[in-house]
């Protein structure tokens, strides 16, 4: 099996795992992914944090995004503007500032966002389809974070995971970009 075949049915088996977690799982475990990724070094240093909206079974980032506006850290959102390339955008205020993007996930209406630079990025937190305990990361398939990342210099990237999405080993090729650390509801996985 070839590595693109390989990676395409790890990520089928590790998003039906997510999914077949109970809605009252994901919410809980969610809650202690974000509690353990606001405890951590590079969140308190962090002044501005790239987060996502989430989808479907992905880890749900609404405490994280609380527990950053209460410490007064900026908040900015994936934007996709084509079908390989995203931005990060702090959305502007009220409902109005959202709208149903790529795939369905909201993302920030541009006009009443503002774009930031990846240099100004402090801390990335990623989804992922599934992770090892290298912190390899498979992504959802569309190689948007892969992308993107590498423009992130000053940022430390966690990705946000439950531990039934683990395998054993994440096969990386040459454009994939591992990430600095996992927080599952169990522990917090750094890259040596």
């Amino acid at each position: 099996m070839d590595l693109k075949t390989y990676k395409k049915e790890l990520r089928k088996e590790k998003i039906r795992a997510r999914e077949a977690l109970s809605e009252e799982e994901r919410i809980r475990f969610s809650a202690d992914i974000c509690g353990r990724i606001v405890r951590t070094h590079e969140y308190a240093e962090a002044s501005t944090v790239f987060v996502y909206k989430w989808v479907k079974g992905e880890v749900r980032l609404d405490e994280l995004e609380k527990q950053a506006a209460a410490d007064g850290k900026k908040l900015i959102y994936p934007l996709c503007i084509s079908q390989t390339e995203m931005l990060a955008v702090e959305p502007g205020t009220g409902k109005d500032a959202w709208t149903s993007g790529y795939m369905g996930i909201m993302e920030p209406v541009p006009e009443l966002g503002t774009a930031t630079d990846p240099a100004d990025i402090d801390l990335v937190i990623a989804p992922c389809a599934s992770f090892d305990d290298k912190c390899g990361r498979l992504g959802m398939g569309g190689g948007f974070y892969d992308r993107y990342l590498p423009e992130c210099a000053n940022a430390k990237i966690i990705a946000a995971a439950y531990e039934v999405q683990r395998s054993e080993e994440i096969p990386q090729g040459e454009y994939d970009f591992p990430v600095d650390a996992v927080a599952t509801e169990e522990r917090l996985i750094k890259r040596n």
